[in-house]
């Protein structure tokens, strides 16, 4: 049997999203499998064509603008971009929230490809019980 990482992602923040892509892609590159619920604000970034803005969390607020600056010049990729390569060689799985969904009313149709349902919580709590960790970001 495979191990499997469960993260939670709550957060809409790039730096948020994009720690979810490198955690993932890290575990996808070690034979891990991944579980990725996304709720609350994350779940906004989620939507197909998103043009939200792209901020950085309060922890890097002062600083926002260069590090933007210097991810484009390094044409470093999204964290959703991060997500959706490691999901194309990885197995990995992402969920939207329900209740989010239904609050912000967004449908499975609007949101990105590579999210394969819209589940409850108790569901994804379900599915960490066979996770060595659960990460909540």
């Amino acid at each position: 049997m495979s191990k499997t990482l469960s993260i939670v992602l709550a957060s809409g923040t790039i730096d948020k999203i994009a720690a979810a892509g490198v955690i993932t892609s890290g575990a996808v590159a070690n034979g891990i499998d991944v579980n990725i619920f996304v709720t609350f604000w994350a779940l906004m970034k989620f939507r197909k064509n998103d043009n939200t803005v792209n901020k950085l969390s309060y922890d890097g607020s002062e600083i926002s603008d260069l590090v933007l600056s210097k991810m484009n010049e390094k044409k470093i990729q999204s964290g959703i971009e991060m997500i959706r390569n490691a999901k194309e060689v990885g197995n990995v799985h992402v969920y939207g929230c329900a209740l989010m969904a239904d609050v912000m009313g967004i449908s499975k149709d609007d949101l990105d490809d590579m999210v394969e349902d819209i589940i409850g919580v108790g569901e994804f709590v379900s599915m960490t019980e066979s996770s060595y960790t659960t990460l909540f970001i």
